[in-house]
């Protein structure tokens, strides 16, 4: 991967981002109407600038197209710089379709963007896999969507985006989870997101690395909503990935959790068993960006505090810049049992991947 050793089984790289290069790319896909709609009000690009050229550490070195187009959006280029290292690769397309008010324009937008990657992505290779993106701010036209795209081999999980206008425990999302049941689909819970609210809890922060540092804020808000609305209790079956979400701020949390729901159960009485047992079994976290120690003892220490090493998948964030080799950040220093875990069998027992054979797992997808 990007030039760094490589890893001693071929993992499933459970985060990887495909960009749309230009809105003109979904016209294909769209109606006349918003097509029209489109031209008229001169929207020319959805995509955020995640990759300023200003900052040339915010995407890996050589991730650029030379098509001009943003990183992530040419496909050759995914192929030359991830999908020779691994056995898949999920991609987690974060145009800006969640961050869309009107309900209707958001829901042909979300149609049109997975039919493009079905065609522009998943048919062209079959090493790649892909989230569906929905319009979150209309769950029954979410759950329309997931129903779209569910059956299909190439989309293995529901994405949404950790920023919302309600935390994802609410009632108003369960048809969102429903869906993702129906079809054995774990919901993906990416970092980012556009609402009406601040995106920290008192307020607008001035620089972006408050924001950044302050990300697991959220995260750890969507957790225990979904824990203590009933969420998992309801929808047994339900997994849950965050993504780019960190790792080490969850024993913390947990710990506090369990404390406080021994002396609050009775507040909230379908949640059963203690919140930590429930996390461990519904949720997964992908390990990019690490935000652990980078000393053998200090990584050793936080899988202790996480108290399972089938709580982490292997993600590389391409084509974001973390570490030169998202191998090395952290997972050299496991057991040689542990990062098989991590690199391969913890996705595989969460994604609806298809069956792996030969020794090392690298067969087709049956």
């Amino acid at each position: 991967m990007n030039g760094a050793p490589a890893p001693p089984i071929r993992p499933i790289d459970c985060d990887v981002h495909n960009a749309v290069p230009s809105i003109e790319v979904l016209y294909p896909y769209l109606e006349d109407h918003w097509r029209d709609y489109l031209v008229e009000r001169g929207v020319t690009s959805l995509e955020p600038n995640y990759y300023p050229r200003g900052l040339p550490i915010s995407c890996l070195p050589g991730a650029r197209p030379s098509s001009g187009g943003p990183p992530g959006s040419d496909l050759d280029l995914l192929r030359e710089q991830v999908l020779g290292g691994v056995r898949y690769a999920i991609l987690n397309c974060l145009y800006s379709i969640q961050s869309i008010h009107n309900e209707d324009w958001a829901a042909a937008m979300a149609t049109a963007l997975n039919q493009w990657q079905v065609e522009h992505w998943l048919d062209l290779d079959d090493r790649l896999r892909a989230s569906i993106v929905v319009p979150v701010r209309s769950p029954g036209r979410a759950a329309e969507e997931i129903e779209r795209w569910g059956d299909h081999p190439g989309f293995v999980q529901v994405l949404l985006l950790a920023r919302s206008s309600t935390p994802y425990g609410k009632r108003h999302h369960w048809p969102i989870y429903a869906a993702a049941v129906r079809h054995r689909l774990p919901v993906g819970i990416h970092a980012g997101g556009v609402t009406e609210n601040p995106i920290l809890p008192v307020g607008w922060p001035s620089h972006y690395v408050e924001d950044y540092a302050g990300a697991a804020q959220v995260f750890q808000t969507q957790l225990v909503s979904l824990v203590c609305e009933g969420v998992f209790g309801k929808f047994p079956e339900l997994r849950v990935v965050l993504t780019e979400s960190g790792v080490t701020w969850l024993p913390a949390l947990l710990w506090r959790l369990d404390k406080n729901w021994k002396g609050l159960r009775s507040e909230v009485p379908w949640v059963d068993r203690p919140p930590s047992e429930i996390v461990r079994e519904h949720v997964r976290l992908t390990v990019q960006p690490f935000d652990g120690p980078r000393t053998a003892e200090g990584v050793r220490r936080v899988m202790d505090h996480l108290g399972s090493d089938e709580l982490l998948l292997f993600s590389s964030d391409y084509p974001h810049w973390h570490a030169r080799d998202p191998y090395e950040s952290c997972l050299r220093h496991l057991s040689a049992e542990s990062q098989r875990r991590v690199l391969r069998e913890n996705s595989l027992a969460t994604y609806r991947l298809g069956p792996e054979t030969g020794p090392d797992g690298d067969g087709e997808h049956g």
